[in-house]
């Protein structure tokens, strides 16, 4: 990425009605800004897969903690950062797969996706980061 401010957005969400469909769409706006500011070349590929964490990230945090929700998106590298912030302390843990129990895979799923993930306390809340490569192909990526 060139030497320009670094590439990163912080989105609100109140819970409201639509809330989850406007994540996926701040994090698809997110990445064909960075695809036209910086020049990476983001595939479409990529920007599914965003979409999908980010869903996934945004509805356990409305599902399981009061309060507003804090979704934070940046470019580390050849990497695509989301982080997502909530107010309970509970810090989430995968269950054991069973492709007979319905719902309750959302953690599962980022899990599969992800090249990196973390769950941290906050002094208030806890932060979910999930680290996704921004591009299919290693080779593809620009060099730093």
């Amino acid at each position: 990425m060139p030497d320009a401010a670094p590439a990163e957005v912080t989105v609100a969400l109140d819970g409201a009605d639509g809330c989850i469909a406007d994540a996926r769409n701040q994090a698809s706006q997110f990445l064909t800004r960075v695809r036209s500011a910086y020049g990476l070349p983001v595939p479409a590929r990529t920007v599914d897969l965003a979409q999908l964490v980010v869903s996934e990230l945004v509805t356990n945090a409305l599902k399981y903690a009061p309060g507003p929700v804090l979704l934070h998106l940046r470019v580390d590298g050849a990497l695509l950062e989301i982080a997502v912030w909530d107010t309970d302390p509970v810090l989430p843990v995968a269950r054991v797969t069973d492709a007979g129990r319905v719902g309750q895979h959302g953690l599962e799923i980022v899990l599969a996706l992800v090249q990196g993930f973390e769950a941290r306390r906050e002094p208030v809340g806890k932060s979910i980061t999930a680290r996704l490569a921004l591009y299919d192909d290693p080779l593809s990526a620009p060099e730093s």
